[in-house]
């Protein structure tokens, strides 16, 4: 984070500060002003209920294929059962998944029946009647399930050293804040229809709401994610976001129901005042989708619920961030990744969200980019809130497809991430992407002075990316786990030493060139290694637009000779080295092949296979990926330089 995102953050804590919602909309986001200005519960989210006209036209569509086609071929067979030996497993052997994806097929199977009870409108009575049961049975398991927060986030385990949940502390989390938007939006579009057939459930929903999600969320001050202590992430829109959806629909209209929403309403501002001015995330594009993605659904819901009163379209960072998805794109489905992000991450994102911010701003590229990416139905596996907004989406639902933008280069100050390409407009050629920052970011991996280059959009000097989720990951021995380790980036290894974790690790004295021809940075990484006697690393990376190759030069200086050191670069592909100084690589997905080449009288080079098990790796990467290690002499004062172009 950058000294003056830092700065924006400490101005955003519960001091009387605000942030740069409050800088635009003032008073107008008190609960006072609110009182006034919200929307009854009935009419404050943005999609019509079943029943409207509307939902003839999406039963019609075709839009719901996937969703009906998966839905009715579960329809009557027994729902996903979340069990205690599942949840109790992450506090004996750290293992999550078991108990989550228990958990998510059982809110998508809901969301689903809620999707086909909502499009029902031209069905008979029964068929009609089978999807409200279905909708009911879900919301009812929900109700019933002795916890909404995941197990890993769980606050009153291991205090007390118990495995399972205390239902009367319920702790509120990602997992808490989306079963309560959840069941907001079922009764958004069912609830008529599941007062007459359910009588009594609507009222369920409210309590059980209340209790666990919307009473904690003002009451208590020491929720992490709050972001009072400076540091916001992108847990706090997910959850205010959420909770801002429970509160309008499922509070009673009044003053608590106001203190909910400008509670909720100041996270949002805390966490855009933590972005960098550039829009940037330091998590990456993957999770961008869970940060300012959320942060600008829950902007858009609540314009709509103040009828246009509060709208962060003149908020300069909501711009900004509008435009980062499209400045990562590599090509294709690839994505520059940074931290835990993913570089061939799920496609199926809730693209109308740019989309519509696009369109209400004016940015033509970011508006390009999400329509060269939308999809012709929604997903069976979509959250509610989503997937109903992108139905009521008049717009998107009549965009057309074309091709994205693909920037010529860019640079964000931010986070100090820089991508460039041969040419705008098409992959067909060389991109370089490279990271200074600090490794004290979120989700970090130690990874300063990093780069990724791909051909034809596909990546082939790579950033691994994360392997699944554990209660390693975000344990003391987060480290431990290769993937998080600077001997696994490219980057150097200095003197046996790798790259120190914290914000003190950190690039310095960075600059950068874009130019037509050429895009360069270049950055001191000494600061990142714990190695006194390391005076300067300096590393440049270019891009040569006219020649089409890429160099990345190292260059370092201690105070006297000592061990060699290593430049190691992660290699996705067939690696073959026809003589020494240079190695071809062929990368999979039709890119082209490219070589590698630097002074074999200064480097030798070696080579480790890592073998991928883990489903989070091997389903972007394949099978394997090579790490190209050169040895550096342990001299005092050197240079090396490695160069890259398309070609055998």
């Amino acid at each position: 984070m950058t000294k003056s995102a830092t700065d924006r953050t400490e101005s955003s804590r519960e001091d009387g500060a605000v942030g740069p919602l409050g800088t635009v909309w003032g008073a107008a986001m008190s609960p006072e002003a609110l009182v006034r200005s919200l929307l009854p519960p009935e009419a404050a989210l943005p999609v019509p209920g079943a029943g409207h006209p509307a939902w003839d036209q999406v039963a019609t569509s075709g839009v719901l294929l996937a969703v009906r086609e998966r839905a009715e071929a579960e329809l009557g067979t027994p729902w996903p059962q979340p069990l205690a030996s599942q949840y109790a497993r992450y506090f004996r052997d750290g293992n999550r998944t078991g108990y989550e994806s228990q958990v998510f097929q059982r809110q998508d199977r809901l969301t689903r029946a809620v999707l086909m009870a909502a499009a029902a409108n031209g069905e008979t009575i029964g068929r009609e009647q089978g999807w409200l049961d279905e909708a009911a049975d879900g919301i009812v398991q929900l109700c019933e399930q002795s916890s909404w927060c995941w197990p890993a986030h769980e606050d009153t385990c291991r205090p007390r050293g118990t495995v399972l949940p205390d239902v009367a502390t319920p702790c509120l989390d990602l997992g808490a804040a989306d079963v309560a938007a959840q069941l907001a939006w079922a009764d958004q579009v069912l609830g008529h229809r599941l007062a007459e057939r359910y009588p009594g459930l609507r009222e369920r929903i409210r309590s059980e709401v209340r209790v666990r999600v919307l009473d904690p969320f003002v009451r208590r001050r020491d929720w992490q994610w709050l972001g009072l202590d400076g540091d916001v992430h992108n847990w706090c829109p997910w959850i205010c976001g959420n909770v801002l959806v429970a509160a309008l629909r499922l509070a009673e209209p009044g003053p608590e129901r106001a203190h909910q929403v400008a509670w909720a309403v100041a996270g949002l501002d805390r966490y855009l005042a933590a972005l960098p001015a550039d829009g940037s995330v330091d998590e990456g594009y993957e999770y961008w989708w869970n940060g300012a993605c959320r942060a600008l659904e829950a902007l858009d819901v609540l314009a709509h619920a103040t009828s246009g009163l509060l709208d962060a379209a003149e908020v300069p960072v909501v711009r900004e961030t509008v435009r980062f998805p499209y400045r990562m794109h590599l090509g294709g489905p690839w994505y520059l990744n940074l931290a835990d992000a993913r570089a061939r991450p799920p496609a199926e994102q809730p693209w109308q969200v740019p989309h519509r911010w696009a369109r209400r701003l004016g940015e033509r590229d970011a508006r390009r980019h999400a329509e060269s990416q939308r999809a012709a139905t929604i997903s069976p596996f979509a959250e509610l809130g989503r997937a109903l907004c992108e139905l009521a989406d008049v717009e998107w639902q009549a965009a057309g497809r074309g091709d994205p933008p693909l920037v010529a280069g860019v640079w964000l100050p931010g986070t100090q991430v820089g991508l460039a390409r041969t040419a705008a407009g098409t992959a067909h050629g060389l991109a370089l992407a490279v990271k200074g920052g600090h490794n004290g970011e979120h989700h970090n991996h130690n990874d300063v002075g990093s780069v990724v280059i791909a051909v034809d959009g596909v990546p082939v000097l790579v950033d691994a990316g994360r392997p699944t989720y554990t209660a390693q990951t975000f344990g003391p021995d987060r480290y431990a786990i290769w993937t998080m380790q600077s001997s696994w980036h490219n980057v150097p290894e200095v003197r046996g030493a790798p790259q120190g974790q914290g914000h003190g690790f950190r690039a310095r004295d960075v600059e950068v060139v874009d130019e037509p021809g050429r895009f360069e940075v270049r950055m001191d990484l000494a600061t990142a290694y714990p190695v006194p006697e390391l005076e300067r690393w300096w590393r440049t990376a270019a891009l040569d637009r006219h020649a089409s190759h890429v160099t990345i030069r190292d260059v370092w200086a201690f105070t006297g000779d000592g061990d060699p050191s290593v430049l190691h670069f992660l290699v996705n592909g067939q690696v073959d080295q026809p003589s020494a100084g240079q190695v071809v690589v062929r990368p999979p997905h039709g890119a082209r092949a490219v070589r590698v080449a630097w002074d074999p009288g200064v480097a030798t080079a070696a080579f480790t296979v890592r073998r991928l098990a883990d489903p989070m790796l091997s389903e972007v990467w394949g099978e394997q990926l090579t790490r190209l290690e050169l040895r550096l002499p342990g001299t005092a004062r050197g240079a090396i330089e490695l160069r890259v172009g398309v070609g055998e």
